[in-house]
């Protein structure tokens, strides 16, 4: 496959997108990555959905199933003190340091491996200083900063992102950890997309609509 770039939308309040991050060393060496931290709320709000932490049985479920998931995956997790938590300070801290890979990879961790509290102050100064940045909050207060943060929301729901993680490969989308190989097929062979069943799933009418209260 020639060379490309995808681009990465995550949360790092999402369990499923600590997972999905394990999986995206498994892409072909052809393939750049691009991430792009986005407050899921933010998208949840836009689409009009409820969060998955927000329905009791949901919530007990979505839990149980990440572990399930990690284990299976042999990928090393733990749940943070308490869950939802503020993601804010924890996504701009990563945008701050670059977006990079070792910024994405060192607050994943903080998080999922050693269990820390990121809506903790004292917490993320800890991980900014391990990232090289002196002043947290001058640099997570930064204008620029935030502004990124939110131009990266507004680019996914621009493309239809309605979840996290989701792999972006052109204008496509591929939601959840567990749609990692359809992408990597698409990327390997995208013609195999095309054919008569996959086409009319675009024209596929809508036989009833929910009416909501």
């Amino acid at each position: 496959m020639k060379a490309c770039k995808v681009s990465w939308v995550f949360d790092v309040i999402s369990p499923f997108a600590y997972l999905g991050f394990q999986q995206l060393s498994k892409l072909p060496s052809e393939v750049e990555v691009e991430f792009v931290p986005v407050l899921f709320a933010g998208l949840l709000n836009h689409h009009g959905q409820t969060g998955p932490a927000e329905i009791a049985t949901k919530r007990r479920f979505t839990y149980r199933f990440a572990l399930w998931r990690a284990r299976k995956m042999g990928v090393t997790m733990r749940l943070p003190p308490a869950h939802p938590f503020n993601p804010l300070s924890a996504l701009r801290l990563i945008i701050a340091a670059g977006s990079t890979h070792r910024a994405v990879k060192t607050v994943f961790e903080a998080i999922f491996v050693h269990g820390m509290d990121v809506a903790d102050a004292s917490v993320i100064s800890a991980l900014a200083a391990q990232l090289n940045i002196t002043d947290a909050d001058t640099a997570l207060a930064a204008p620029e900063v935030k502004k990124q943060l939110h131009d990266n929301s507004a680019w996914a729901i621009a493309r239809g992102v309605f979840g996290v993680p989701t792999l972006v490969i052109d204008d496509e989308i591929f939601w959840g950890h567990d749609a990692f190989d359809m992408a990597l097929d698409f990327l390997i062979a995208p013609e195999s997309f095309q054919d008569p069943q996959m086409q009319a799933i675009e024209s596929l009418p809508v036989g009833v609509s929910r009416r909501r209260p």
